[in-house]
């Protein structure tokens, strides 16, 4: 066996590692960063802060006695508070008894009920307030299309002349007025397949008709991790030609063969350069959220298309990037437990779960795809984390927070020894969870 062969593999492991550590870390620590603030400002004493599980590599201890640390394991992290027999805070009771009044209110177990929930609800909180400043900061970042929408970089594309050129408005297409973005999306999609169409244009202050290329060729804009087209090399900018040795124009064709597909294998054309070359693929079965609130099943390859010119975008503003983020994170948050319901009755596939293995690889796809779409993904993933440390599950936040409502309305907690069979039950099925995710990264296609 060829070494050199195995150096492109082994770089993509460790870039598909470092990025997933990445994007982990950052989640992690904002996560049980909201549990340390929240507490200490409750008046809740932390010992220790972890990055990542198993001894500490480095460490430091500040002024309020928490020691600070980078442990050896990099897959999650906790906080540890006075009193706890463990970062899952579950109570060390000889060393709690052992407390005086005032030391055991400094501990999470002796603290008033508001302070325990609200140290505990901080958590999911600064993962959900992680995700909207990210969404914003890519949203101010990449900017919006200008309305109405303007030229601005044309695609090189192998066949046609450019007659729009950079900066002109667009204000109709084949007749029909496009005053906005949504408009002139609506009016594309249901343009008829043609080698021209016809754009009235504002340009320089001079309204005219030109003739055109189709606004929407079968060119990739964005690639899906972990999806058919990006495992068989497809890459961004790349123009689909022909499928089959059929030619293709719009990425609306394209779209039409993939869905009928019924994951046939696919021989594609694929222009890139200056050069065409031949790939082949099939389409795989992805249940996708429908605007019902449902799932549909359909036969992707994983690519998204993209105009025959970049738009100009400009700045929504801070308060419009922020409404932006804040409807990502609520429409993420619904579709993933639409998703859970709709595995659990059957109505989807179960593989859609996906473990660390699966997470790891989207992490390492997001981020060969540049710094905007990681963000995005970590912003994703931070959404995912503080939903499902909300679940009713002991050992979880969430499970926690149902102990905490039992002792409001009973006016007392559950006992010690109660706790720890729920404790071990929920341990017991998060491990349960972990491995049939584990599986299905090793088993699911």
């Amino acid at each position: 066996m060829d070494i050199a062969t195995l150096i492109p593999q082994f770089g993509g492991v460790l870039w598909t590692a470092a990025a997933f550590v990445v994007a982990l870390s950052v989640i992690v620590f904002v996560h049980e960063f909201g549990h340390y603030i929240v507490g200490r400002w409750s008046g809740i004493h932390a010992e220790v802060f972890s990055i990542g599980m198993g001894p500490a590599l480095v460490s430091r201890t500040d002024r309020h006695g928490t020691r600070w640390q980078v442990a050896a394991l990099p897959f999650g992290g906790y906080v540890r508070f006075l009193g706890d027999a463990s970062g899952a805070s579950d109570k060390a009771t000889d060393a709690y008894e052992a407390l005086d009044e005032e030391t055991r209110r400094h501990t999470l177990h002796g603290a008033p009920l508001w302070a325990r929930a609200a140290t505990l609800v901080a958590g999911p909180l600064f993962n959900f307030i992680l995700s909207i400043l990210l969404f914003a900061a890519v949203v101010l970042w990449q900017g919006v299309a200008k309305e109405p929408v303007e030229v601005g970089d044309l695609r090189a594309l192998p066949t046609g002349e450019a007659s729009l050129q950079p900066g002109d408005r667009i204000l109709a297409v084949n007749g029909a007025g496009t005053p906005d973005l949504a408009t002139f999306y609506e009016v594309i999609r249901d343009l008829p397949v043609a080698p021209s169409v016809d754009y009235r244009i504002d340009r320089g202050g001079r309204t005219e008709t030109v003739a055109g290329r189709y606004p929407f060729p079968p060119l990739v804009e964005g690639l899906q991790p972990g999806s058919a087209a990006m495992d068989a090399g497809i890459e961004i900018g790349d123009l689909v030609t022909a499928i089959d040795g059929q030619p293709v124009m719009a990425f609306g064709e394209l779209q039409d063969v993939v869905s009928n597909s019924g994951g046939r294998p696919l021989r594609l054309d694929i222009w890139r350069d200056g050069q065409v070359i031949e790939t082949e693929l099939a389409a795989r079965r992805v249940d996708v959220p429908d605007a019902d609130g449902g799932f549909e099943t359909r036969w992707l390859i994983g690519m998204t298309g993209g105009l025959m010119f970049t738009p100009v975008t400009e700045s929504p503003g801070l308060f419009e990037a922020l409404r932006i983020g804040v409807d990502q994170t609520v429409f993420i948050a619904k579709s993933s437990l639409s998703g859970l319901w709709h595995m659990i009755t059957g109505a989807i596939s179960s593989c859609n779960l996906r473990g660390p293995l699966g997470i790891a690889e989207t992490s390492g796809a997001a981020a060969s795809q540049g710094l905007g779409n990681f963000v995005w993904f970590i912003a994703v993933l931070s959404t995912a984390v503080g939903l499902l440390n909300l679940f009713p599950i002991p050992v979880l936040d969430g499970g926690h927070l149902v102990f905490y409502a039992y002792e409001a309305v009973a006016g007392h907690p559950p006992s010690d020894g109660a706790m720890r069979v729920l404790m071990s039950v929920g341990l017991a099925l998060l491990l349960t969870l972990m491995v049939f995710a584990l599986g299905n990264d090793l088993f699911c296609p």
